[in-house]
């Protein structure tokens, strides 16, 4: 299709790099920190010394043809439309964790509570260029030993959508999740994110999600973190590399738990900055190596696992607006599967509702973008250009009549002239963003859960990790 599209490397660069990653599997291993694990792999044919864990190529390629090139997520209710896992999809959601947020009402960066995981979760279902949720917040008024699922319940009441869940336990708790997920209408409305530990690193966490998650058929999104310089060399490809092993050895696990199970093969490469000695997310080494093993995950065909709409700001300012249109611009053009973080700041450590909603006009502005772009004879309108003859124009013509509204319209990024904006008050984009906020959190909820669900969720999330 005539579309835009990035690419940086092609086959032969995807197939050597693929074929590092595999010699880093056969000659060096990954550790692999769960007792379990290394009994699958080693009754499948993997040698085994201690921790360490030697692939052969052969059980990588039969990871690899195992598993599917697509699979279907759910919505549970509503209007929503599933996610299609697949290479290309290109569907956009908003980010877990952040240990601060920056309060919407007051401006100040704060400590994130359990409120603001439902309120995110709100914000989310009410904007339609955002496809799925993540917590945005890490609460601090929450127990340790409970803080998954009672995040879990919180999105639960604010959307419908589909939920991308992150937990700081190993796969016990996702029993627990796809259980209250089945209460609210559609157990297949989840995928679980997982880490791997680099260098060349499986814990006991990641192996024991990546085991639930082919049990459950909950879709694996499987995402490493090689920093260059740090967890990999001082080289972007030598990273990817690195990453590209730690992803193919978890895709072993989780098809040895389950062949056929889905699975999101996830990026990651790193930039940290050495004089501040943060990982920075808005570099544009990161988004070189994530787009370099974004071409090697479609060269396996595989779903894949992205970011856009975030900034290393440390508030909404103008190196903010900036940082979040060009990842979301780059998350688009990379055509990945699934595009998450919109609304982080300070490098993952903050989040904003104000990110998602700019970061809603954003995403609509870049899908836009990628529409196909035709030359046939409908397109090329060689009539209308006739008819109208040299001079003319085409203002009140059939064509522009049936086909104006086709092109994209902003409702946040100003585009009026200055005497109008004078008029309409001389507004800054932040705060005719704040103002759309504020109106989605005055209106009704789209939707609430009945009593019993509530309870029953209540009751699910409360009982913590299930055994």
């Amino acid at each position: 299709m005539n579309r835009a599209t990035l690419k940086i490397w092609d086959d032969d660069a995807c197939r050597r790099v693929h074929e590092a990653s595999l010699t880093l599997l056969e000659r060096t291993g990954v550790d692999i920190k769960d007792e379990r694990t290394r009994e699958l792999c080693a009754a499948a044919g993997a040698r085994v010394d201690g921790r360490r864990v030697l692939l052969p190529p052969e059980l990588v390629q039969q990871a690899l043809d195992s598993a599917p090139r697509s699979w279907t997520v759910l919505p549970r209710g509503g209007e929503t439309a599933p996610l299609e896992l697949r290479d290309g999809a290109g569907y956009t959601g908003s980010g877990p964790d952040c240990l601060y947020v920056s309060d919407a009402e007051t401006g100040e960066r704060r400590r994130a509570r359990l409120a603001d995981v439902e309120a995110a979760a709100r914000v989310v279902d009410a904007l339609p260029e955002i496809d799925f949720a993540m917590s945005m917040a890490l609460p601090e008024d929450v127990e340790n030993e409970v803080v998954d699922t009672m995040q879990f319940a919180a999105m639960l009441r604010g959307t419908r959508k589909p939920i991308v869940v992150s937990s700081p336990f190993g796969g016990e708790s996702l029993y627990t999740m796809h259980e209250m997920a089945a209460a609210c209408g559609e157990a297949r409305s989840i995928a679980c994110l997982a880490m791997t530990s680099p260098p060349l690193q499986l814990d006991d966490v990641c192996c024991s999600k990546a085991l639930a998650c082919a049990d459950l058929e909950v879709p694996l999104v499987l995402a490493p973190s090689v920093s260059a310089g740090g967890q990999g060399p001082a080289s972007l490809t030598a990273c990817v590399a690195v990453a590209n092993a730690e992803l193919l050895a978890g895709l072993v696990v989780h098809q040895l738990g389950k062949a056929g199970a889905p699975f999101v093969m996830g990026v990651g490469t790193g930039v940290m900055n050495m004089q501040s000695a943060v990982e920075v997310y808005n570099s544009p080494g990161v988004f070189l190596g994530n787009q370099a093993q974004l071409d090697v995950i479609r060269w396996y065909g595989l779903p894949s696992w992205h970011y856009a709409g975030h900034s290393d700001s440390k508030g909404l300012d103008e190196q903010w607006a900036l940082e979040l249109g060009i990842s979301t611009i780059l998350g688009a053009l990379s055509r990945a599967t699934l595009l998450h973080d919109v609304g982080y700041l300070e490098s993952g450590m903050q989040s904003a509702l104000e990110g998602l909603v700019l970061g809603d006009e954003v995403v609509g502005y870049a899908r836009a973008f990628l529409e196909e772009l035709r030359v046939d004879d409908e397109a090329l309108a060689l009539a209308e250009v006739e008819a109208a003859g040299p001079g003319g124009n085409h203002l009140g013509t059939r064509m522009t009549r049936r086909h104006f509204r086709d092109f994209w319209r902003a409702s946040l990024i100003d585009q009026n002239t200055y005497d109008r904006w004078s008029a309409a008050g001389r507004t800054t984009l932040l705060e005719r963003v704040r103002a759309r906020l504020a109106e989605i959190q005055a209106a009704d909820p789209a939707f609430t859960l009945d009593d019993e669900t509530s309870r029953r969720i209540d009751a699910l999330a409360a009982g913590g990790v299930a055994a």
